[in-house]
């Protein structure tokens, strides 16, 4: 079977992010099956763009990856809906072979998208074991739709209706995750931006109010192997040379923190000396794991903080108060890490006051940087009477944002393009900054790289 992977992410801001979800689907396909990735992030015309390489390539099926629902620039409502909507009726243009539409985006509400959207199957939560058995499905004869009914997480149209499976069993063990091929990602990712992505861990035990990454990833953390990791970490480098930085792209690194530590530690025996940053929470941060990421080249963390109440942070879900945020960036300090906290403003049952106290928190802990993002629900975008429920409450936080100005020169604040453009990251770029680029918001930064030898310390 000839499959075509497509990439339908094109967001840049604040950068380019290789898919790396959909190189670990690809490599959890049978080898025997002929397989073409389809990158749309660089093209001027992406409709055209990806029908000219669908009729080139003439694929018996098509596996459109959706990354978000909403923009993840936190610039309010998108059109992403409509952009994937108009990414399926492309391809039905030029062929008629089924099309499958995955990714952490469409997992947030699959039984809501897959009308929405108009393909033909969908797979919600991880590909890497529910794609392979939907090849099989397919092709059988017989036996299709009893295959198809066995495929936990997938949607699909019978009868005119959609189906759509329990999860089944569980979760893959993540030992057996595949080694994603990245020669199939387009080089502009480490010529322009120089970021490649790792996932060490999958599942979040945390039950923020808001989050859905137990839907996409369950609640049970299950981790890789520390030498595995650091294995791909190596290989990565040796494909792309020209990556100067690394994202763990975990959505809570430091949980579990024995696991954390032991990836630090093996970082530290291989002797690595590429910067890398990653996502950790005020639970489960100690010394010692701060001493270990910084000693293995930490040069960031990023913290959803969400908030600068007690109050909020309970009615989220949080399990931290704010002494927890206090503590996590006296230890950065301490350690020389550099510590981005970002706080959510207008989540349900908050007020302007909430807002206020919010602001004055993050201006009196002063970290290294922070991201102000208003909140929106991607609910929103399935329901308009709901966003505009929600925009007047929106424009008062953008005011009250606007009257802190003077004070957040040091942070990121996309509601008021303060440090938050496409001008912006473009001149950070220029000057040949390297990494996220919250990290430089406080003016230029040095560091200094050590590139492995091709092969170097791989166990």
């Amino acid at each position: 079977m000839k499959i075509a992977f497509v990439s339908g992410n094109r967001e840049t801001l604040p950068d380019a992010v290789v898919p790396l979800g959909l190189l670990y689907v690809m490599g959890s396909a049978p080898e025997h099956h002929e397989k073409k990735m389809i990158d749309l992030c660089f093209s001027d015309d992406p409709h055209q763009f990806l029908q000219q390489e669908l009729q080139a390539f003439q694929p018996d099926l098509v596996a459109l990856s959706m990354r978000n629902i909403q923009n993840a620039d936190y610039s309010g409502i998108s059109d992403n809906l409509d952009y994937y909507a108009g990414l399926v009726a492309a391809i039905k243009a030029v062929t008629s072979v089924p099309v499958c539409i995955g990714g952490a985006g469409f997992s947030v509400m699959p039984d809501k998208l897959m009308p929405r959207l108009g393909a033909d199957f969908g797979i919600s939560g991880e590909g890497e074991e529910a794609f392979p058995a939907l090849l099989h499905a397919l092709e059988q004869a017989e036996q299709r739709d009893e295959a198809l009914a066995l495929i936990g997480g997938l949607h699909w149209y019978r009868h005119g209706e959609v189906v759509g499976n329990s999860r089944g069993p569980g979760f893959m063990d993540m030992r057996s995750l595949p080694v994603p091929d990245r020669s199939y990602a387009d080089p502009r990712y480490y010529d322009n931006y120089g970021i490649e992505s790792v996932q060490t861990t999958r599942g979040c035990p945390l039950r923020c109010e808001y989050c859905t990454y137990p839907i996409i990833e369950g609640r049970v953390g299950r981790v890789r192997e520390p030498t595995a990791i650091v294995d791909e970490m190596f290989m990565a480098l040796e494909q792309h040379p020209q990556t100067k930085h690394f994202f763990i792209v975990d959505s809570v690194f430091n949980l579990p923190r024995t696991h954390a530590k032991e990836v630090c530690r093996e970082l530290i025996r291989r002797d690595w000396s590429t910067p890398w940053t990653c996502y950790a929470n005020p639970l489960g941060f100690d010394r010692e794991f701060a001493e270990l990421a910084a000693e293995s080249g930490c040069a960031g963390m990023e913290i959803g903080s969400d908030s600068g109440i007690d109050s909020v942070l309970a009615r989220l879900n949080k399990g931290f108060t704010t002494e927890h945020i206090r503590k996590l960036h006296d230890l950065c300090t301490d350690t020389g890490i550099r510590d981005c906290h970002t706080f959510i403003l207008g989540t349900e049952g908050e007020t302007l006051d909430d807002v206020k106290q919010t602001v004055e928190f993050a201006i009196d802990l002063d970290p290294f940087a922070a991201i102000m993002m208003i909140w929106v629900d991607d609910l929103e975008t399935m329901d308009p009477a709901l966003q505009k429920q929600r925009m007047e409450l929106r424009v008062q936080i953008t005011r009250l944002l606007e009257s802190y100005r003077d004070d957040m020169q040091h942070w990121c604040v996309p509601a008021l393009g303060i440090n938050y453009s496409d001008e912006f990251f473009a001149r950070l770029r220029k000057m040949g900054l390297e990494g996220p680029l919250w990290q430089h918001v406080r003016g230029p930064i040095n560091h200094s790289r050590r590139k492995p030898a091709a092969g170097a310390r791989i166990a």
